[in-house]
């Protein structure tokens, strides 16, 4: 009957009461495991709170730092670009002052050119290698060799001016990427975790492109201020190079161009002296001639005068000849007549000196035609040394540039 009472799907009272103790006691172990694992979220929130707010702090401290050296190296490269620009530009003007002297020495070696072939053009024995031709070649020389410097010079000055556009290039390119590296970082520090607009991004963590170390970045801005530094010096050197050419030059070229000058003009004063000797004695074989021509004239009027008394006295002879007989006497009248005409006959056969005369004025002739075709070749002399060259030289005008 007990057993009939007893269900044996029903628990004991103490299964009832051991249930319910262990559903309390895991109950309270849940919840202390739950609060400890609340405390230990709140610690490690607060951790992570703290952690990320010193790493964000560090980052925008490593940031402000990073900008201030991006904004001084913008700064040496600003520097340095503002001197390569300058002094590009002051190698311009030493570029434009070698291509005038350039051109002006040209222009002179044409003039000494010039002359030399306006020498060629002398006569006779005027067209002699003198000192004037000499200097005039030296000068041609001392042209050339300056022409062939200040070209060489000017070479090399577009070479640097080359070099410096290009370590200017490089520092302008430097200088675009730092300044949009430096907008990037204003931008990126000015972001805050309450900025609009901030997203989450995938591939932010990728490393694209060729990342450089700090040391590489650095060597970069180093390596383009360096370049510069070293054009610039260059410049200044190349510069002070140029300077001493052109004042070196100038003074060869003038110094030159006065002895040119100075042989000219004694040269010049050389003819007109042996001009003005020829002239004179020109005067003098004129007057010479003149004389001569009164002298044969009178030889001449003198053996006319002869002619009367030849003639008298020959007539008379004649004459005489006819007497009869022993009246043909060889009298003294006879003898005389004959003495006489003999006599004149002579010193008529003896006016040889009008041949003589007439000889001398021949060659005085001859003189005075070679001392008229000499004064011609000193008169040619004078204007192309005098007028052609001389007036064409006082235009050379040699400056300093």
């Amino acid at each position: 009957m007990a057993r009939l009472l007893q269900d044996p799907s029903k628990l004991h009272p103490s299964e009832w009461h051991t249930a319910n103790r262990m559903q309390r006691a895991t109950t309270e172990s849940q919840k202390s495991r739950s609060e400890c694992m609340i405390a230990e979220s709140w610690r490690l929130v607060d951790e992570i709170e703290k952690t990320t707010q010193k790493t964000q702090s560090d980052v925008n401290k490593k940031l402000e730092q990073r900008r201030e050296e991006i904004k001084f190296w913008k700064q040496e490269l600003d520097n340095k670009l503002e001197q390569i620009i300058h002094e590009t530009e002051s190698l311009l003007t030493f570029k434009k002052r070698l291509e005038r002297a350039l051109e002006g020495c040209k222009e002179q070696f044409v003039v000494a050119q010039k002359c030399l072939l306006y020498r060629q053009r002398r006569v006779g024995i005027d067209l002699v290698h003198d000192e004037v031709e000499q200097e005039l070649a030296k000068e041609a020389e001392v042209f050339q060799a300056i022409i062939a410097l200040l070209g060489r010079t000017l070479e090399q000055t577009n070479e640097q001016i080359r070099q410096n556009r290009s370590a200017k290039y490089n520092l302008e390119m430097d200088l675009k990427d730092k300044f949009t590296a430096l907008t990037i970082d204003d931008y990126c520090a000015s972001l805050t975790n309450d900025t609009p607009h901030i997203i989450y991004s995938d591939n932010a963590m990728k490393l694209e492109g060729n990342f450089v170390s700090p040391e590489d970045w650095i060597d970069f801005s180093n390596i383009n201020v360096e370049k510069a530094d070293k054009q610039r010096n260059n410049s200044l050197a190349l510069k002070a190079v140029i300077d001493g050419i052109l004042s070196q030059t100038a003074d060869d070229m003038r110094r030159q161009c006065e002895m040119v000058n100075t042989a000219f003009r004694n040269r010049v004063k050389e003819v007109k002296d042996a001009k003005h000797k020829l002239e004179t004695l020109l005067a003098m074989v004129m007057d010479e001639i003149a004389a001569q021509e009164k002298n044969i004239a009178a030889l001449k009027k003198a053996i006319a005068d002869k002619e009367g008394p030849v003639k008298v006295a020959q007539t008379r002879l004649e004459a005489r000849n006819h007497r009869p007989n022993v009246e043909l006497c060889f009298d003294t009248v006879h003898s005389s007549l004959m003495s006489e005409v003999q006599e004149i006959t002579k010193n008529i056969q003896r006016q040889d000196a009008l041949a003589q005369a007439q000889t001398e004025l021949k060659a005085l002739s001859h003189r005075q035609l070679s001392l008229e075709e000499e004064i011609k070749v000193k008169e040619n002399t004078l204007y192309i040394d005098d007028v052609l060259c001389m007036q064409m030289r006082e235009s050379v005008c040699i400056n300093n540039y």
